[in-house]
C-alpha cells in the first residue's frame, strides 16, 4: 500500500500541521513516511501544501507530480491541484472560499465543511482536524491511536491540554464528510 497525498491551502489552516500528523501517524504503525512542506514566504496568508508518501515499502522520491489524494482548502489550490489527482484518485475540499467546484468525471470527489464543522465546536482552530477526520472516513490508512500519538508528537507540551478537543474534532469530520461523487 502506497498512499501519495498533497494537502494545499493558505498558511495559517493547518496544512502543514495535517500532513505532520499523517507522517507521524504512519511512523507509529511501522510505514516508511515522506513529508514535504513546501510555502511562502508569507506563511499566514499566503499559499502552502505539503505532500506526504505512506508506503509499506520504500520510497523512492518525495517529489511527486501526480497524487493519490488531494485534500484542497482554498481555490489557487484547486486550480494548481485538481488536474494533478490520479484517474480513480480522491479530491477532497471545503466549500468555504472555493469559487469553482471540481470538475473532473474520472476522480472521486468529497466535500467537507470544515470551517463550519470547526465553528460547531466552537474553536475555529480545530478546522484542520475536522477536515482530517473526513479524510480517515474515505481512506482509514492509518488508525486513531496513531493519529493522537502523531498529534502528541505533533503540539508542543504546553499545548497537550488541547488533544481532547482535536480528537473530537476528527471525530466530527468523520460524521460530516459528503460523497459529491464517485469514480
Amino acid at each position: 500500500m502506497t498512499e501519495e497525498i498533497i494537502i494545499a491551502g493558505f498558511g495559517g489552516q493547518g496544512v502543514l500541521s495535517m500532513g505532520k500528523i499523517l507522517a507521524y501517524s504512519g511512523l507509529m504503525q511501522g510505514q516508511e513516511v515522506s513529508w514535504m512542506p513546501s510555502y511562502g514566504p508569507e506563511m499566514r496568508g499566503g499559499t502552502s501544501n505539503v505532500t506526504v508518501v505512506i508506503s509499506d515499502e520504500r520510497i523512492s522520491s518525495p517529489i511527486l507530480t501526480d497524487y493519490d489524494t488531494a485534500i484542497i482548502l482554498n481555490q489557487q489550490s484547486m486550480d494548481k491541484f485538481e488536474s494533478m489527482v490520479k484517474p480513480g484518485g480522491i479530491l477532497i475540499y471545503d466549500p468555504n472560499g472555493i469559487t469553482r467546484v471540481p470538475k473532473r468525471k474520472d476522480i472521486s470527489i468529497y466535500k467537507i465543511e470544515g470551517t463550519k464543522g470547526a465553528a460547531e465546536l466552537g474553536n475555529s482552530k480545530t478546522f484542520n482536524m475536522v477536515v482530517l477526520g473526513g479524510y480517515l472516513k474515505i481512506k482509514p490508512i492509518v488508525k486513531m491511536e496513531n493519529v493522537m500519538e502523531g498529534l502528541k508528537k505533533s503540539l508542543p507540551a504546553r499545548h497537550h491540554k488541547l488533544l481532547p478537543l482535536n480528537e473530537k474534532a476528527i471525530k466530527h469530520g468523520l460524521t460530516i464528510v459528503e460523497e459529491v461523487q464517485k469514480a
